[in-house]
């Protein structure tokens, strides 16, 4: 597929939202895959291109906080293992749903994702239960990350709000434990579909690895202007574009575009 300097011009700077978006709140994928969407550009490659971006910010997040110590790391070879498998089942599961019926799908994924991210308010559910032993935390978090794994590369969007929620509840995590292992998983999660996505030629390489790069600068200014009101900022960015999207789908489906 040819290229033109408006796909850069719509994913770039979007892309850069949502990792300060991602940064101060959480939610970031919510307006990066809209972004390729609204682009354009075909479905499969949105989502493998968004992949490769996805990727580069989620290295420097997990590089991070693996300097920062917060990664248990005979845990985390489990859940990477378990989220490689995942995500590679999910890609390919992905690829086999034709490019219409994608999108249609995407009409009702999205928004119930959105809400469920945007109205959370139990992220910190498990945080005080009973510290479980060890092979029943590996279990448990490595089933965990099997499920999301192929979530996130079947699609993607609220993985790392979910990968929290489930394993401060479940596996009964403190959050600093939770969010170290999340950022492995998530970016094991990334790789794998990535590798899938490349093997069948999905990727835009040039767009992807330009949207990473706008994705990195997004993530390093909302960490140096993060607030508390993070969420207040995060929800009507993340609603505006999402209604461009739907807006976008809606009219390529009744084939007005």
């Amino acid at each position: 597929m040819t290229l033109t300097v408006w796909h850069f011009f719509i994913v770039c700077p979007l892309v850069a939202v949502a990792g300060f978006v991602d940064s101060i709140a959480g939610g970031g994928g919510l307006i990066s895959l809209p972004a390729y969407l609204i682009s354009g550009l075909p479905v499969h490659t949105c989502i493998a291109t968004n992949k490769l971006s996805s990727s580069m910010g989620t290295t420097v997040a997990t590089a991070k906080y693996a300097l920062s110590g917060y990664i248990d790391w005979h845990l985390a070879i489990f859940c990477a293992a378990a989220s490689l498998l995942g995500a590679a089942l999910g890609a390919n599961i992905a690829l086999l749903i034709s490019d219409g019926a994608f999108r249609a799908l995407m009409l009702i994924i999205l928004p119930l994702t959105a809400l469920y991210v945007l109205r959370r308010k139990d992220l910190f559910a498990g945080e005080n239960q009973r510290r479980l032993s060890f092979i029943r935390t590996a279990l448990l978090s490595s089933a965990i990350a099997f499920g999301l794994g192929m979530y996130d590369g079947f699609y993607g969007p609220g993985t790392g709000t979910f990968l929290i929620l489930l394993l401060t509840r479940f596996a009964h995590m403190d959050l600093h434990r939770a969010n170290g292992i999340t950022k492995v998983i998530n970016l094991s999660s990334n790789l794998s579909s990535l590798a899938v996505y490349l093997a069948n030629a999905q990727v835009l390489m040039p767009l992807g690895l330009c949207a990473g790069a706008f994705s990195i600068l997004g993530n390093y200014l909302g960490s140096r202007c993060f607030t508390q009101k993070g969420a207040s900022i995060a929800r009507p960015i993340i609603l505006l574009v999402l209604t461009v999207f739907f807006a976008r789908t809606v009219l390529e489906l009744a084939g007005v575009l």
